[in-house]
């Protein structure tokens, strides 16, 4: 499976933030982007998501067959998680699993959602407003995965976890990629390093693949630092 974006442009007003964005991302992967403030990651990926309108076209290719990408295929991780508060963790999971049963396969238990994520017996019936940023981002985490999208656009998702859960995290991650798209949008270079297969840069409004092929570690994290200061200066 592939996306493809073809000439993806966005404006805002007389601001150009994408620029005839082309890129096609492959599943089985982990692409991090990068960008300075500003330099339209969060617009990409509501465009992608058809939370904004834009100009171009955006495309699913699987087994040769080649579609129109759709808010179903789109699973969105916001960095401030958004859930009802009123609600405990388990009415959550359950109100989203009832709601959407006819589009799941391969339902688990609400329980065994939770054992997934290590959420500890006594979380799982308390609501929501009384979840720390990390356990609501964890809930978040989890009802695209019981949706389980084509692609997952992950904004900013790791930076409100502890060191341990972060890791689980990755390893989630790791594994969803092998029958997902996975982009991450991230401001911490070391982490998209250690967890993504590709590193592809917004700058000037398009999307730059990186070759790490030839580079040590350091020397491709000075490579990305200096394409993004170059970026300040155009």
């Amino acid at each position: 499976m592939q996306v493809r974006l073809e000439n993806i442009i966005k404006n805002f007003d007389d601001k150009k933030v994408l620029k005839g964005v082309d890129f096609t991302f492959e599943k089985g992967k982990i692409y991090g982007l990068l960008g300075r403030n500003g330099a339209g990651k969060t617009t990409l990926f509501n465009c992608m998501n058809h939370d904004l309108e834009c100009e171009g076209k955006m495309f699913v290719i699987e087994d040769g067959v080649e579609r129109e990408l759709v808010v179903d295929d789109i699973g969105y991780v916001l960095s401030s998680p958004q859930v009802p508060e009123f609600l405990t963790g388990r009415e959550f999971l359950t109100f989203f699993i009832d709601i959407n049963r006819s589009k799941l396969n391969d339902v688990k238990s609400v329980d065994d959602y939770f054992e997934m994520m290590h959420m500890d017996a006594d979380d799982r019936d308390r609501l929501l407003k009384d979840y720390s940023h990390g356990m609501k981002n964890k809930m978040m985490m989890l009802i695209h995965i019981i949706q389980n999208p084509n692609v997952l656009l992950l904004d900013e998702p790791l930076t409100s976890f502890d060191v341990v859960v972060a890791n689980e995290m990755k390893q989630l991650l790791r594994q969803m990629a092998k029958d997902h798209i996975l982009i991450f949008s991230t401001h911490i270079m070391e982490l998209a390093l250690d967890l993504c297969d590709e590193i592809v840069l917004l700058k000037d409004g398009k999307l730059e693949l990186l070759d790490a092929n030839g580079h040590t570690h350091e020397s491709f994290e000075e490579m990305i630092i200096q394409k993004l200061r170059d970026d300040e200066h155009e």
